[in-house]
């Protein structure tokens, strides 16, 4: 049986972290590094990284932060935001990350994906989905540069595309329940999970223990990531990690 990962995310603008609700608002939550050194001792599984202005302003991720982050950690380290390029990847790895998380640039051009997978294997390319439900559409829309533009792409139509490209995980955000505390979109994991073949981090409005029983259980997801109620000590990975031992539910 594999087991659940839980993933705290830094949302890094300017060098800090931040967190607002549904992308907008935004208020410091603390510095990237000392909060990664938390995260690393309190058995996070993994810890994420985004520069989530990267690609809205058109420049580079911060990779001397990146560096100061990667330094405190011994766990695996997924890093995104602004990163278009083979060169660019090559960079962000080099810097200490363990795998790239690509957004933008893969809608822009999709065929980065695959030049990622093929030059670094599949377990280093995580594709990340910023998902909005859509009336039109009747389903979940995909949007780019940090949530601020719609495309034409259907949630799980691109999350097939970008695994067939050689996508190893799909990071998926509901912006709807972005920093809501409501719970995770279960229909939308749900959904995306029973897609694809490789697994899916379930991100966007998780609020207390019991939504990641849910993310995993009814959405099907095999990791779950959180922002605010860790940041701001709401609760801690421990305490999510023993609920879920209590509910069944297998974590490391």
């Amino acid at each position: 049986m594999i087991t659940k990962r839980i993933i705290p995310c830094l949302d890094v603008k300017d060098g800090r972290v931040v967190k607002g609700i549904q992308f907008l608002e935004l208020r410091d939550a603390g510095d990237p590094v000392e909060l990664a050194k938390v995260y690393d001792q309190e058995g996070a599984d993994e810890l994420v990284f985004l520069d989530i202005s990267a690609s809205h302003e058109g420049r580079k991720t911060m990779v001397h932060v990146v560096e100061q982050v990667a330094a405190q950690l011994a766990i695996p380290f997924t890093v995104g935001g602004g990163i278009n390029s083979l060169e660019d990847m090559k960079r962000i790895l080099r810097a200490g990350a363990d795998k790239v998380s690509l957004n933008t640039a893969a809608l822009v051009r999709p065929e980065l994906i695959t030049e990622g997978a093929d030059f670094f294997g599949s377990q280093c390319i995580v594709v990340a989905i910023d998902a909005k439900y859509d009336e039109q559409l009747g389903s979940w829309r995909v949007y780019t540069h940090g949530g601020r533009n719609a495309t034409e792409w259907e949630v799980v139509t691109w999350a097939k595309e970008a695994v067939k490209r050689g996508a190893g995980e799909i990071l998926l955000t509901s912006m709807d329940r972005d920093g809501e505390k409501s719970g995770f979109n279960i229909a939308l994991t749900k959904a995306v999970s029973e897609a694809v073949s490789v697994p899916v981090i379930a991100s966007g409005g998780a609020g207390n223990a019991e939504h990641f029983v849910e993310g995993f259980t009814e959405g099907k997801a095999d990791a779950a990531l959180a922002a605010s109620i860790f940041h701001y000590k709401e609760t801690s990975v421990k305490e999510i990690k023993a609920y879920l031992k209590q509910q069944g539910v297998d974590v490391r």
